[in-house]
């Protein structure tokens, strides 16, 4: 009975190192970026859909920024030149505004990261990634006061 019990643990233990052993073989692989991405791997028309929480000072008693909800949806252009522009409808806070446009900037890396500015005098600036060689572009928010995701797909 002890040569059984004393063999049955040798037998699992080696089991458990082959185990282990393999699976050390098969880790987790590196991510790279893409690279080569300029800013002409944007360009033509995207639909998107931005939405998080945006900061607002409260009207009453002033007791400092509060966040409330933001959702958009419109259609946006990249004109491959660093140039970026669009309509946008947006709920703020529940709030519907009427369908503006924006203009703005874009910049990409390299590594097909990048920026885009604030539009029309606003605020608010993106840091990007480009997904699929510029089939979708995510997006986050990265001014203060701000949480807020752009997904941006070419139509």
């Amino acid at each position: 009975m002890k040569r059984t019990v004393s063999t049955v643990i040798v037998v699992g233990a080696l089991a458990g190192l082959v185990i282990v052993t393999a699976a050390s073989k098969h880790g987790v692989r590196s991510v790279y970026a893409l690279s080569g991405c300029t800013d002409a791997t944007l360009s033509g028309n995207y639909g998107y859909l931005f939405t998080g929480f945006t900061g607002h000072v409260p009207l009453i008693n002033n007791n400092g920024p509060t966040s409330v909800p933001f959702a958009a949806a419109g259609l946006a252009r990249f004109d491959g030149a660093g140039n970026f522009s669009g309509t946008i409808t947006a709920s703020d806070n529940g709030v519907i505004s009427p369908t503006s446009t924006f203009t703005t900037t874009y910049t990409v890396n390299s590594d097909c990261t990048g920026t885009i500015g604030t539009p029309n005098g606003g605020t608010d600036t993106f840091a990007i990634v480009i997904v699929s060689g510029g089939a979708e572009v995510l997006a986050l928010e990265t001014s203060p006061g701000g949480t807020e995701t752009v997904d941006l797909k070419k139509q």
